[in-house]
C-alpha cells in the first residue's frame, strides 16, 4: 500500500513575493480554482495582515474553492494570527500557519532573543491560533541551518501545544540532499510524539538543489511538501510541484502517491506563467518548451525506433497534447474557445468576442499560433480598461540614420500627440511618450522574450520603471517589439500610485 504525501502550493503567497508578480483578486481566484482542478491539498492563499489586498484574497478564494484546505500565514504575532483568522472565516477546511525563526542566526540578529524565549513564543503562537481552528501548521524558519538537537526541542514544544503539521524550511536554499534528508530522519527518531504531526518540506533553490532536498525529505518520512508552480518564488524559487509529482509518478518504487492531476501539470503552468508575467525558461524540467525536443541527430533517431529511449515521461501524463487543434486565421470562436478551456482559462462571451478579433489579426500575422500567443492574448484583454492606451505608433529607423518615433496617446479619452528621435527605435518612441508624459521616471530593467521561434514570433517585453522612488513592472507582447516595449512603459505607468 502506498503512503499518501500531501501537496501544500504557496504559488500565491511565496511565489507571488516576485518583483513584478503581483497578481489581482480576481487572477488569484483563477489560479486557486485551476489548483483545485490540479489536485493541490492545501493553498497557502495569502498573508493576511501584510496588506488589505492579501486579506481581500484569502476572503474571496475561500469562497472560490470547495475541498482545499486554505492556508493563511502570519508571524508569531497574536494580531497576525487574529488577522488570519477573520480573512479565513469562509474557507470550508481552513489552517494558520504561524511560525518563528529558530536558528542562531535568526534568534540573535533578527529576534535579539535567546533559545528559551524563543520556544516559549512558539508554543504561545500555536496555542493562541488553536483557539481559531484546529489545524495549525508551525514553521521553524531557516530550519535548514538551525542545530538539529535544538530544532527537535522546538518541534517537540509545538506539537504538544497542538500543531498538526511542522514546516521545516531550508529558508537560504543552503542544505545538501543528504544533510536535508538527515535532519528530516533526526526528527523522526528523535522528537517525542511526532506521528501526532506530519513534517512537512519548504526548500528554496539558492543552489539548484530544492527539488532533490524536498525528494530527500520526503524519503526520510515527510509526507507534506510546499511548493510552487513552475518553481517561482523570491530569489531563484521554490521547489517546483509539477517536478516533484512527475518524479513520484516515474519512480514507482517509491511507492508514495500524491493527489495531483497531472495532465492539468502544462495548462496550469502556462496559467500562472501568462498571469504572472514570468516566462518558462525553455529548458526548465516537465514543463518548458525544450522538455519533449530532440534536436540531437542521435536522439532524434533513438526516439523515432522507441520513444522510451530518451523520454522518461509521455507528454500527455502532463497535459501537452501533440495532436491538439492547429489555430489559423480560418480558426472559429469554439476552436479557441476550446483551447483555452484545455488551459483552464474560462471567459464570457463577450470576453471570447474582444479577444477573437484580437486573434484573427494576430493570425494573419503569424503562421503559427503557440498556447503562449493566445494566452498573452487573454493578458492583454485584462489591461483594456487602463486610463492610458497606446493609439498609434510609427518609427522611421535604419543604418546610418536617426531614428525617429512618431506616437499617439489616449488618456481618459482623450488623443495626446508627441514626435522624438534618439538612439535607435525603442529610445525614440519611449522619449516621444515622456514628451507626453511629463514626469521624473528612469527605465531600470528592460528584457525582451520570444514566445517561440521565427520573425514574425510574439516578442514579449518586462520592464522595471523607477518614479517618485518607488519601482513598478510593465508587461508589453506583440509582434512589433518597438511597440511592445512601449506598452510595457505604459503598463508601468498605469500603475503609478500618483
Amino acid at each position: 500500500m502506498s503512503d499518501r504525501l500531501f501537496i501544500f502550493d504557496t504559488t500565491l503567497r511565496d511565489g507571488e513575493q516576485v518583483p513584478g508578480c503581483q497578481l489581482n483578486t480576481i487572477e488569484k481566484i483563477q489560479v486557486a480554482k485551476s489548483l483545485e482542478a490540479l489536485g493541490v491539498d492545501i493553498i497557502e492563499a495569502g498573508f493576511p495582515v501584510s496588506s488589505p489586498g492579501d486579506f481581500k484574497s484569502v476572503i474571496e478564494i475561500s469562497k472560490a474553492v470547495t475541498w482545499p484546505t486554505i492556508c493563511a500565514l502570519t508571524r508569531a504575532v497574536e494580531r497576525d494570527i487574529d488577522v488570519a483568522a477573520e480573512a479565513l472565516k469562509y474557507a470550508k477546511h481552513k489552517r494558520i500557519h504561524t511560525g518563528i525563526g529558530t536558528s542562531d542566526s535568526h534568534i540573535k540578529y533578527k529576534f535579539n532573543s535567546n533559545r528559551e524565549e524563543i520556544i516559549e513564543r512558539a508554543i504561545a503562537a500555536v496555542k493562541y491560533a488553536k483557539r481559531y481552528v484546529e489545524d495549525v501548521e508551525f514553521y521553524a524558519e531557516d530550519a535548514g541551518r538551525t542545530d538539529n538537537e535544538y530544532l527537535a526541542r522546538v518541534v517537540e514544544a509545538v506539537i504538544k501545544a497542538g500543531a498538526t503539521v511542522i514546516n521545516i524550511p531550508d529558508t537560504t536554499g543552503y542544505c545538501l540532499p543528504n544533510e536535508y534528508g538527515n535532519k528530516i530522519k533526526y526528527l523522526m527518531e528523535n522528537v517525542k510524539g511526532i506521528h501526532n504531526a506530519i513534517l512537512s518540506t519548504h526548500c528554496h533553490n539558492d543552489l539548484g538543489m530544492a527539488t532533490a532536498n524536498t525528494i530527500a525529505g520526503v524519503m526520510n518520512g515527510a509526507r507534506q511538501v510546499e511548493v510552487t508552480i513552475n518553481g517561482i518564488g523570491e530569489r531563484a524559487g521554490n521547489t517546483a510541484l509539477e517536478e516533484v509529482a512527475m518524479i513520484l509518478k516515474s519512480h514507482h518504487e517509491i511507492k508514495i502517491d500524491t493527489n495531483i492531476n497531472t495532465q492539468k501539470i502544462y495548462p496550469v503552468s502556462r496559467l500562472v506563467s501568462s498571469l504572472m508575467n514570468m516566462p518558462i525558461q525553455p529548458n526548465k524540467a516537465i514543463v518548458g518548451r525544450n522538455a519533449f525536443a530532440h534536436s540531437s541527430g542521435i536522439h532524434q533517431d533513438g526516439v523515432l525506433k522507441n520513444v522510451q529511449t530518451y523520454e522518461i515521461i509521455d507528454p500527455k501524463d502532463v497535459g501537452i497534447d501533440d495532436n491538439s487543434i492547429v489555430l489559423t486565421a480560418r480558426s472559429g470562436r469554439a476552436a479557441l474557445k476550446n483551447r483555452f478551456l484545455t488551459l483552464g482559462v474560462e471567459l464570457s462571451q463577450e470576453k471570447l468576442d474582444k479577444i477573437y478579433e484580437d486573434f484573427l489579426k494576430l493570425a494573419d500575422r503569424k503562421k503559427d499560433i503557440h498556447d503562449d500567443d493566445i494566452l498573452v492574448l487573454a493578458g492583454a484583454e485584462r489591461t483594456t480598461n487602463q486610463r492610458i492606451k497606446l493609439d498609434y505608433l510609427q518609427v522611421t529607423s535604419g543604418v546610418g540614420v536617426q531614428s525617429v518615433a512618431s506616437l499617439a496617446l489616449k488618456i481618459s479619452g482623450e488623443k495626446f500627440e508627441a514626435c522624438a528621435s534618439g538612439n535607435g527605435p525603442v529610445d525614440a518612441a519611449i522619449k516621444a511618450l515622456k514628451k507626453i508624459i511629463d514626469r521624473h521616471m528612469s527605465l531600470k530593467e528592460f528584457t525582451i522574450q520570444a514566445i517561440s521561434k521565427g520573425s514574425d514570433d510574439v516578442g514579449k517585453v518586462h520592464m522595471q520603471v523607477e518614479y517618485d522612488n518607488q519601482i513598478y513592472y510593465g508587461f508589453g507582447a506583440n509582434t512589433d517589439i518597438i511597440a511592445a516595449s512601449v506598452e510595457a512603459y505604459i503598463d508601468c505607468i498605469n500603475k503609478f500610485k500618483s
